[in-house]
């Protein structure tokens, strides 16, 4: 926003030095972007009457130019087309030295003598606009230095960045009142002309409070529309505005004085001399002030003539069909408050951020319409001659009510890390308008109207911090008695990610928002949690599994020749509630999807976790799982505790992913996986000795778990067995219906001596005892 210190300097006696207010306003929050110097412009800087526009002979992207410089009549070349006959622009005559450095000479452009040149505000340094000649809308005589003719004298303007939650500042009062509480300064707002009550011959009605809680109009009368004087035009110039007309422009004046947003609409051009606030209708179009027509919905806050159609969209752009114009002699002002959310969501979906809608979507002054009111009422009088003709009409619908938290000084100073008294936090706060109370411990503090971003105690102490200064407070480091680390938990789930990517597993990342369809392809039931919000309307459920997630990336992998994807993921599910609770039941879960790969695969890649965690009394039994391959799916148990699902993805399911042979998949609940029973931790020393290698082949039911086999084999195997591993599965006619081969292949290996084929022989022999006497099994010859 830019500020001119000038402007500042109507509500307070600000004399300190330029680099001392920049130090301020950095440590108030307002941090100054830029500094503008304006300085005297030279006295040949004149205002210049447009007589004419013609084409140059030799180019088309310059134009010949008469105008009337008061003593004579000049032709300039120029490549700004945004003017017309009639209008009046700064004329740099021959000889002058813009503020830029630059001299003006008499110099022939392409065939034809330019005596002169037409300026743009940045040009003149009044502002950054480049976009064209500086048109002026004042009522002066060409050949009038243009100091005289806009007031001009040297100032200095502020360009401050103000954040989103300083609404208050994007007004040159609220600035102000900023500043002289932290310079120690006296403040003060003008008081404007007592608002006059009675009957409006205007009719306002509202019929969409929830959108707009307060509105309120007044007509006056007797306006003379014409150019601004030149004090109003050089601050509006000065504050990065065009100058317009003296209606228009006492309406901007207002806003960027008292951040104050207001819309005078000309009364003749209203059917039914009056206004009406409603919402939207779908399909329903506005055209706006700058010629466009703009669809609107029910969402939206409509500014309706009397007869209910649409002048204006509230909040953020009025309509082209009741502009003020050179023929208006009566206006309906129009000053309100609106909803913020509601016209940061219009104009969001218009895409049309207007100054208006700025200070609107931040929240504006509800409590300061009567003032804001009052002094345009009062600077149109002065400019255009207006008198109001009947009161003001004020509709209320529900207003926000002030904030009275309570402030403790105790806590001021835990959170600022300071020292100060109750009397210091009182000093800070009421000069920007914040009331203190006494209360136990401290004061209770009515916030201000004006301030709608604070409401919280931890709001109220950012503003003692800011008036006492950051870098008043001194620099400590906090002390903790605790170190940070991580969790047990947080590092065992850390080591589970390192053991699957060592395992040669890419970890992934999928969304936890699914559509029923995702759940029904995947096999899985279609109760799930649904969001009442939902960023995609095509996923309105939260994942009561990771494998839709899983599948889908497999499957956009395979689409891009990638095929073979080893993938791994810890992700939350959640499932509904459980009876009685109002929470869904929320899981974290480590699930792994192998393309191309059998059960087998999975049940390695399980074998690899649960030993780098020492998992004791793990088994895998057989089971139907949905989504899974009904005979090739299973339970992982630990001493007795339900894991997970360990198997196959069903056939039918792969196939609906186009997904091309099988998929292997594990998942298991982490909580309960890092809780299960762990083996301690024993080192062993490494053999000197060769081991010796067996192969077994055993006939089982299918129904027999490959995990008892397993466990059998380590029994009988004793201290001399170092490793099993299961590296064969084979079914076949010739084992009979319902069997299947389970090969083993054993590893021996004593601490002290090379074992002979005898002891070898023994141990073997155990194994083979043991597995066909615990289960029906037979050795496969």
């Amino acid at each position: 926003m830019l500020v001119p210190l000038s402007w500042l300097r109507d509500f307070a006696p600000v004399e300190a030095e330029t680099s001392a207010l920049v130090d301020a306003f950095n440590e108030l929050g307002l941090v100054v972007d830029g500094v503008t110097e304006i300085g005297a412009i030279d006295e040949s800087v004149v205002v210049a009457r447009v007589l004419a526009t013609r084409e140059h002979p030799g180019a088309d992207k310059v134009q010949l130019v008469d105008v009337d410089a008061g003593d004579a009549q000049l032709q300039i070349v120029c490549g700004a087309f945004n003017f017309q006959a009639g209008d009046l622009v700064p004329l740099a005559r021959v000889g002058t030295t813009l503020p830029n450095g630059a001299t003006i000479d008499r110099r022939k452009v392409r065939g034809e003598w330019s005596d002169g040149m037409l300026c743009s505000a940045a040009e003149l340094a009044l502002s950054g606009d480049h976009n064209g000649i500086f048109v002026l809308a004042v009522d002066a005589e060409p050949g009038v230095p243009l100091r005289k003719a806009l007031a001009m004298e040297p100032d200095v303007v502020f360009d401050l960045d103000v954040t989103p939650n300083r609404p208050d500042a994007l007004s040159v009062a609220g600035v102000a009142r900023d500043l002289a509480a932290k310079l120690g300064i006296p403040f003060s707002l003008p008081e404007g002309p007592p608002l006059p009550v009675g009957e409006s011959r205007a009719s306002v009605a509202v019929k969409s409070k929830d959108l707009c809680p307060r509105f309120t109009g007044i007509v006056l009368d007797g306006v003379t529309v014409g150019p601004s004087p030149a004090w109003l035009a050089r601050r509006l110039t000065l504050a990065g505005m065009r100058p317009i007309n003296n209606v228009v422009d006492v309406s901007n004046y207002v806003m960027l004085e008292l951040g104050q947003p207001n819309h005078p609409y000309d009364l003749a051009r209203l059917p039914g001399e009056g206004l009406l606030v409603r919402k939207g209708k779908k399909g329903e179009t506005v055209t706006t002030l700058d010629d466009v027509e703009r669809p609107v919905g029910p969402e939206d806050c409509l500014i309706c003539d009397a007869e209910g159609a649409p002048v204006g969209i509230g909040g953020v752009m009025g309509g082209a069909s009741s502009e003020i114009s050179a023929t208006t002699t009566s206006v309906l002002l129009e000053t309100a408050y609106f909803d913020p959310m509601s016209i940061a969501r219009t104009a969001r979906r218009l895409g049309l951020r207007t100054e208006a809608s700025a200070r609107f979507e931040r929240g504006t002054d509800h409590g300061g319409i009567e003032r804001a009111a009052g002094r345009f009422i009062d600077l149109l009088g002065q400019v255009a001659g207006a008198r109001p003709e009947g009161g003001l009409v004020d509709i209320r619908g529900k207003l926000p009510k002030p904030a009275r938290p309570t402030l403790r000084t105790k806590r001021v100073n835990e959170v600022l890390g300071t020292a100060l008294t109750a009397d210091d936090v009182r000093r800070y706060l009421e000069p920007i308008g914040f009331e203190c109370a006494p209360a136990r411990g401290g004061w209770r503090v009515t916030i201000p109207s004006w301030r709608p971003d604070s409401a919280l105690e931890i709001d109220v102490i950012e503003e003692v911090a800011r008036h006492y200064g950051y870098s008043n407070i001194p620099r400590t480091v906090p002390l903790s008695p605790n170190v940070g680390r991580l969790t047990p938990y947080q590092r065992d789930r850390r080591h589970v990610r390192e053991v699957l990517a060592g395992a040669g597993l890419s970890e992934a990342w999928t969304t936890a928002f699914l559509g029923a369809p995702d759940l029904e392809k995947a096999g899985l039931a279609r109760d799930a949690v649904g969001v009442a919000n939902p960023l995609d309307q095509a996923e309105p459920l939260l994942r009561t599994s990771l494998l839709p997630g899983m599948l889908r990336a497999l499957a956009t992998n395979a689409r891009h020749q990638n095929a073979g994807v080893r993938l791994f993921e810890v992700g939350r599910v959640f499932r509904p509630p459980a009876g009685g609770d109002t929470l869904p039941v929320e899981r974290e879960v480590v699930a792994v999807a192998l393309a191309a790969a059998d059960a087998t695969a999975a049940v390695r890649v399980w074998k690899v976790l649960s030993d780098a965690l020492r998992l004791e009394r793990v088994s895998i039994d057989a089971a139907e799982r949905a989504g899974l391959h009904p005979t090739r799916a299973a339970l992982l148990t630990a001493d007795g505790v339900e894991l997970g699902e360990i198997g196959e993805v069903d056939p039918d399911v792969v196939s609906t992913h186009e997904l091309d042979g099988r998929v292997a998949w594990f998942c298991v609940d982490l909580e309960r996986l890092l809780g299960a029973p762990r083996r301690p931790t024993v080192f062993r020393p490494i053999s000197r000795f060769p081991a010796s290698d067996i192969d077994l082949a055993f006939v089982v039911d299918d129904s027999a778990a490959a995990d008892a086999v397993e466990d059998r084999l380590r029994e009988a195997g004793g201290d001399l067995l170092v490793d099993v591993r299961l590296f064969d599965v084979f079914r076949g006619p010739q084992l009979g219906d319902g069997k299947r081969s389970l090969a083993y292949r054993l590893r021996f290996n004593a601490l002290d001596h090379t074992l002979t084929d005898e002891e070898v022989g023994e141990v073997r022999r155990r194994c083979i005892e043991a597995v066909e006497s615990a289960l029906p099994a037979t050795l496969r010859g």
